[in-house]
């Protein structure tokens, strides 16, 4: 099954319960927590407290995905405050085999995420100790950006690592994909896609998510 991932960097904060409860009611599988820290991109989003205080909105589990420097300094505290998936940048850390195993032992799903220049191969020697891979589709750190044409082939290398090495792997992506391209990325072997302006912008979120699903 295709899961969708609404990416609340896109909400309304002034509304944000409201519209987490519209995209629940309308199918969402996770709620996407983009956590950006000024350093690793030029943006900066919330910490732990704001996923905390997420927590008590939705029963969803937090698909956290952080776009930070030195992540194991940081992957207890977003777990602590209720993050049901962790996903770090492997171009963030030089511990990321360690890092995966300390996400998993946390009680927490492991993902790793590639920046649209780093190559599925840098997967090999981490893939069987993720949960979740995150291919980025567009650069990582501003929503409403288009998406980048080559991370379709890129989606069709992880599925197929994935395939051959850990079938239990999710494969999500991330930047740039609506009802124009959402169809693409699933034949090329998404099956968590995560959508922020094509859901969010422009009002009825629930709509929003129930028509491209209608798609699916």
């Amino acid at each position: 099954m295709i899961k969708l991932a609404p990416s609340l960097l896109s909400a309304d904060f002034a509304r944000i319960g409201e519209q987490i409860a519209a995209v629940e009611e309308a199918g969402a599988e996770y709620l996407h927590v983009d956590v950006m820290d000024g350093h690793f991109v030029p943006a900066i989003t919330w910490g732990p407290k704001v996923v905390a205080d997420l927590r008590h909105l939705s029963r969803l589990p937090l698909d956290c995905h952080l776009m930070i420097a030195h992540p194991e300094e940081q992957v207890d505290a977003f777990r602590q405050a209720g993050a049901a998936i962790i996903t770090f940048h492997v171009e963030a850390t030089s511990h990321a085999q360690g890092l995966l195993t300390h996400i998993r032992e946390s009680g927490a799903k492991a993902g790793v995420a590639l920046c649209p220049q780093t190559p599925v191969a840098m997967l090999e020697d981490l893939i069987d100790d993720c949960d979740l891979v995150l291919v980025m589709s567009v650069n990582p750190g501003r929503g409403g950006q288009a998406f980048i044409p080559r991370a379709m082939e890129k989606l069709r290398e992880a599925r197929a690592l994935i395939d051959r090495r850990n079938s239990r792997c999710e494969l999500e992506v991330d930047g740039g994909v609506g009802e124009q391209n959402v169809r693409e990325v699933v034949a090329a072997g998404a099956d968590v896609i995560v959508m922020g302006s094509a859901v969010f912008n422009g009002g009825d979120p629930g709509g929003k998510l129930r028509r491209l699903r209608a798609l699916l």
